[in-house]
């Protein structure tokens, strides 16, 4: 099991922290990931005051300087609303800056202010998707690639250079409660990330079925899944509580104003936390027992946790980041060594 974490460079819209403050803080954050011996750290892509890394390629550089051994993606770039050709010149970029430990995570995106900001209509939303993913993976093969479709000038017998230390660059596909997203990652063959948006874990186990069904209809091999979810570690789970219910509140109810959707508060919030639920917000142990249990249900062999929500404070991150590769990472992969040991890949649920 890989244990990582991932951000959108949360800033504080009502006061307080601000990007200037919030990035050199996130590129910590990063170092002391890798320190402590975190599989991965993710930063998402988002064009909404709320968040302060909206070209996540450029912040994981400045990490990838300082880091040595842990893998960094995007979490997700949104890739309806860019382009395939650029999108693989950046992540090269910073796969050869990192030495081989850059990764590509794509999806359709949460929110929708790059289909404003870029031009873009939502009435193309899945369209944008599938066109843009299987150009981009032509892209990714190598060589000289022709092609023409909807949404971009035609290409040209072109290709993307230069080449990764990767090659190719490690490429997944981030769904939501979609069936239909599931199975396409399954028919172009990638490797599937299921964000949690709310809920419990069981409702998820389908779509991982429904997944590994597809892989074996379109002929492809058994490919890894992993699971986002809404997480957060400290000392005590009343200390966990403190610290991340009220951020998490405020933040949902700055981006949901945009949208109308009713607030929230730190008590509604902490009320997602329960057992079997997509939250996993506690002490060490309690981290732990909600991973494996997730891992009962998926069998999946990738956790990553959305640590800085909102307003968290840096000092918080940090202890957090230190709690969750020091003490909840050894022991979940000791344990899920333990299972696959017993029962294969993709069979603990």
């Amino acid at each position: 099991m890989e244990i990582g974490a991932f951000t959108f460079a949360d800033v504080s819209v009502r006061g307080g922290v601000a990007a200037p403050q919030r990035i050199p803080e996130l590129i910590e954050e990063i170092v002391l990931a890798d320190e402590v011996g975190l599989d991965v750290f993710g930063l998402g892509e988002h064009h909404h005051p709320a968040f302060g890394a909206p070209a996540p390629p450029v912040t994981l550089a400045a990490a990838a300087a300082r880091t040595s051994r842990i893998r960094l993606t995007s979490a997700v770039t949104v890739l309806s609303t860019a382009d395939p050709v650029r999108v693989l010149e950046e992540f090269h970029a910073l796969d050869l800056v990192s030495g081989g430990r850059a990764e590509l995570m794509v999806g359709r995106g949460a929110l929708l202010d790059s289909f404003r900001l870029f031009g873009h209509d939502l009435q193309d939303y899945e369209q944008l998707f599938d066109e843009k993913l299987r150009l981009l993976l032509r892209l990714r093969e190598g060589g000289p690639v022709t092609w023409s479709g909807r949404f971009r000038p035609p290409l040209h017998g072109e290709t993307v250079l230069p080449r990764p230390v990767q090659d190719p660059l490690p490429v997944s596909v981030a769904v939501g409660g979609s069936p239909q997203s599931a199975v396409r990652a399954a028919a172009v063959g990638l490797p599937l990330m299921i964000g949690t948006l709310g809920g419990q874990a069981h409702q998820l186990a389908p779509i991982a079925e429904l997944y590994r069904e597809a892989l074996g209809h379109y002929g492809k091999e058994r490919l890894p899944i992993g699971m986002s979810l809404h997480g957060f570690v400290a000392d005590t789970s009343q200390r966990a509580g403190e610290i991340y219910f009220p951020a998490d509140a405020e933040l949902r109810n700055v981006v949901g104003a945009r949208l109308g959707v009713r607030e929230v508060t730190a008590e509604h919030m902490a009320a997602q936390n329960g057992p079997g639920s997509t939250y996993a917000v506690g002490s060490p142990q309690q981290v732990i027992e909600k991973i494996l249990h997730y891992h009962e249900v998926l069998g999946h062999q990738r956790t990553m946790l959305q640590l800085a929500v909102g307003p968290v404070p840096h000092r918080d991150l940090m202890r957090a980041i230190e709690l969750l590769g020091t003490e909840v990472a050894p022991v979940v992969r000791a344990e899920v060594a333990r299972r696959e040991a017993v029962a294969p890949v993709g069979e603990a649920a």
